[in-house]
């Protein structure tokens, strides 16, 4: 979509709309019989040399996230429905998702974000 004006988004607009914005999927992907759907993950973290991703949904071994041009560091993963626990890695240094659904604590009693997929 064209706009007659330069338009920045915020944050958090880029965050929302990355997330809800599903491009070229049909409906039916996401039928009870696909109980899995892709979901981006964001990691604002611009001076970061590495980022990655562990969380339930790899058996928390870190995957690596890439860099986009402007700063944010990104992974798209399949995730099945239900609620999956998660956290960043900046730099080897354990980092919560400041738009995650909200932080819960794991088994070792660590806090990690929490995403619900419906």
């Amino acid at each position: 979509m064209k706009t007659s004006h330069a338009w920045k988004e915020s944050p958090n607009e880029k965050f929302h709309f990355m997330n809800t914005t599903q491009y070229g999927l049909t409906a039916d992907r996401h039928t009870a019989a696909n109980s899995h759907k892709p979901v981006t993950f964001f990691c604002a973290a611009p001076h970061a040399k590495s980022v990655e991703i562990a969380g339930d949904f790899n058996r928390w071994e870190p995957m690596p996230m890439h860099q986009s041009s402007d700063g944010w560091w990104l992974a798209q993963i399949e995730l099945d429905l239900g609620h999956h626990q998660y956290q960043f890695l900046v730099d080897g240094r354990p980092m919560l998702d400041a738009y995650a659904t909200e932080a819960v604590r794991n088994k070792q009693g660590e806090r990690v974000s929490l995403l619900a997929v419906s």
